[in-house]
């Protein structure tokens, strides 16, 4: 079989390369950092959701953000310095709006048949990563906010997702930890929440154990392809290295897009940076004040999940600002107030802070496929939904890369139910 080598070692990397292990392929997998999963799979907001496939490429999302661009709390922040890079996104972004049934019927399937792929890898790979199957309830404070959630309804529901329509008197009896008034809500009975962390690094450890070779610390200077193969050139350690391959399998979140330059492609992926706090439930009233059901505020655009007994994660926000990493104090402010506000007899005193990129395509949806060269590869660009979609579209890339390898389909650029 084929010696592939996958770049990034975050979710869609791991996945990916337990995929291709999975069909008898030799992998090696690379990341710049001595660990896998330590950028945008550090610590998200721990949904596998399903129910929130609907794509961002909608005109009021537009409306809403032009309302929130005056207010450094906003669920929805813009730093429009001058980028060619930012507004030719922007531009693709509003020239997807016509798409956005489309998409998110097909990003709604792809999230459902994800979900048995991934508990298959943890069985098959015995990771512990703090599953809870309990669903994903949305909540929504007025009228507005939930008839365009049961508008998004019927495009999940021809992707095959039922969401159950409840009351304020059912969102008490769902989870009696939240407190607050709620117009209504909708709950998704088989979503679910998890630590994408302990996923992709206990992933990963199976993966080196199954046969791949793990490359760490090892930032890629050059890719280029001809007749031969894949040539990979990569620092490592300081020490500059070339090594050859069959195929090359690109899963770098924000970087796929100048590595993709180097191999002849575009991929216009933009870092759309979202921030997460995790509390420290260190007392038993706070374990016990703390809700188990993952919830997801509309209005708010904040999500939770919690992480076995004495852990408590909530994300959200979504902030262009280019490669900017920062945490900046007044975007994590409004995550611990809604904190204290739904739960408040949950102590916030011990919080960790943190941010990372979402790698976004203008039409929200993953570029899995093939690219222009032969032996070139694409799963990435998964922005907000990359745990919960990165064991579909891993087993969609494994698929193709081993029928070309079988030579049953034409080496190229091929456009798929993700691009």
């Amino acid at each position: 079989m084929a010696h592939i080598a996958v770049v990034g070692a975050g979710i869609t990397g791991v996945t990916t390369a337990w995929s291709l292990l999975g069909r008898g392929h030799d992998v090696t997998l690379f990341d710049k950092n001595r660990y896998a999963a330590m950028e945008t799979s550090f610590a998200n907001g721990g949904q596998l959701s399903a129910s929130n496939a609907e794509v961002w490429n909608h005109w009021s999302n537009v409306v809403k953000g032009i309302k929130w661009m005056m207010r450094a709390d906003a669920p929805l922040k813009f730093s429009l310095r001058p980028s060619w890079h930012t507004y030719s996104w922007m531009t693709e972004f509003l020239a997807n709006i016509p798409n956005h049934e489309r998409n998110t019927v097909a990003t709604t399937r792809m999230a459902i048949a994800a979900r048995e792929h991934l508990f298959a890898m943890a069985r098959d790979a015995g990771i512990d990563f703090d599953l809870e199957r309990r669903g994903i309830l949305h909540v929504y404070a007025d009228r507005t906010g939930f008839e365009h959630a049961a508008n998004v309804n019927r495009l999940l529901a021809r992707g095959g997702l039922m969401r159950e329509a409840v009351s304020p008197a059912d969102i008490r009896a769902l989870e009696p930890a939240l407190k607050g008034e709620f117009f209504g809500g909708f709950y998704t009975q088989g979503d679910s929440t998890g630590d994408i962390h302990k996923f992709s690094v206990g992933l990963a450890d199976a993966a080196v154990k199954r046969g791949a070779i793990f490359v760490n610390e090892a930032a890629i200077t050059r890719l280029s392809r001809d007749q031969g193969g894949v040539a990979v050139a990569f620092d490592h350690r300081g020490s500059a290295h070339d090594a050859r391959f069959d195929a090359v399998v690109i899963c770098a979140g924000t970087a796929s897009r100048a590595l993709a330059a180097q191999l002849g492609d575009r991929v216009n992926i933009y870092p759309v940076k979202g921030y997460s706090i995790t509390v420290d439930l260190a007392d038993a009233t706070s374990r016990e004040a703390a809700p188990w059901m993952s919830l997801l505020d509309d209005d708010a655009k904040i999500v939770t999940s919690r992480l076995g007994a004495d852990r408590f994660r909530v994300a959200g926000t979504a902030e262009f600002a280019g490669f900017n990493r920062d945490i900046r104090a007044e975007r994590i402010a409004p995550l611990v107030k809604w904190c204290e506000r739904h739960f408040p007899a949950m102590r916030t005193e011990h919080v960790t802070p943190w941010a990372g990129l979402r790698p976004m395509m203008p039409n929200m949806m993953p570029k899995v496929g093939a690219g222009r060269a032969p032996g070139v590869y694409y799963n990435t660009g998964h922005g907000h939904l990359g745990w919960t979609l990165s064991a579909a579209t891993a087993d969609m890339i494994a698929a193709r890369i081993n029928a070309d390898h079988a030579g049953r389909t034409t080496m190229g650029s091929v456009a798929m139910a993700a691009e």
